[in-house]
């Protein structure tokens, strides 16, 4: 296929090849994932990702519209608009859609701050949860978010999309619940675990030292490792017939009164 000529058949290896990464197995054997939106792309690009093809529908999106320069990259691959709405996983993707590679994602690569705010998950399942976490930790300015034994991987177009392309803009490793414990001793920060049987209001516990923030799934909490190696266990007070919110929306609840306090 010669450089610059629209693909128009979803046929076409390229196109065959690329559709094969929106399964989880292809893309661990690979070690690539696609990225859909041009913010997303570029705040990839902002933190150093490796982006190969681009596929790019000049029908849905100008290119003087995207923030970054398709000119300098030699891998875009023009697509019909009927071609870019079938490899396309959201409806909203704007016309853009690249492979990249994926990074490592170890405990070593976390870089912390002097005074860290580190926010864990443990086992989450949900890649609309672990987004919207992430855009809570983005806007939080947190040092990291781990992952401990994670039932949905960060490169889960979903993920992508809910983060609104916060998975890029966060640090994020994925380890054990017992590795990630010692890590955090290691680092002397302090563990304060959501625990819908603690006694201790999230509010009262003080986050003005390095601290890690600690949930579990909505369905079963979190696991006994964590509450028997935590610095308090805390819980967020109910008021209602339900006796537990959305585990992102407790992320959010605890993160911002540790940013209180740290303001004060």
């Amino acid at each position: 296929m010669k450089p610059g000529t629209i693909i128009t058949s979803t046929q076409n290896p390229k196109v065959k090849s690329l559709m094969q990464l929106e399964k989880p197995r292809e893309r661990r054997k690979q070690q690539l994932f696609l990225i859909e939106g041009a913010r997303e792309v570029r705040l990839a690009l902002e933190a150093g990702y490796k982006i190969g093809n681009i596929f790019y529908c000049e029908e849905i999106v100008a290119k003087k519209e995207l923030g970054f320069d398709l000119t300098d990259n030699k891998l875009v691959i023009p697509v019909s608009r009927e071609v870019f709405q079938k490899i396309a996983v959201r409806e909203d993707s704007g016309g853009v859609l690249a492979v990249a590679e994926m990074k490592p994602h170890g405990l070593s690569q976390i870089r912390l701050s002097k005074n860290p705010l580190v926010l864990i998950l443990e086992a989450v399942e949900k890649p609309g949860n672990l987004g919207a976490i992430l855009r809570t930790a983005d806007a939080a300015g947190v040092d990291a978010v781990i992952i401990c034994d994670p039932q949905t991987d960060f490169y889960n177009p979903n993920v992508i999309r809910s983060s609104v392309g916060c998975v890029f803009t966060t640090q994020i490793a994925a380890a054990t619940s017992d590795e990630t414990i010692k890590w955090l001793n290691q680092h002397n920060i302090s563990i304060y675990c959501t625990y819908l049987a603690a006694s201790k209001v999230y509010h009262q516990v003080d986050y003005k030292q390095a601290s890690a923030i600690v949930l579990g799934t909505e369905s079963i909490g979190l696991s006994d490792i964590w509450v028997k190696n935590a610095t308090a266990n805390i819980i967020i007070p109910m008021h209602g017939k339900i006796d537990s919110m959305n585990v992102s929306n407790a992320a959010a609840v605890v993160v911002f009164e540790a940013l209180r306090q740290r303001a004060s």
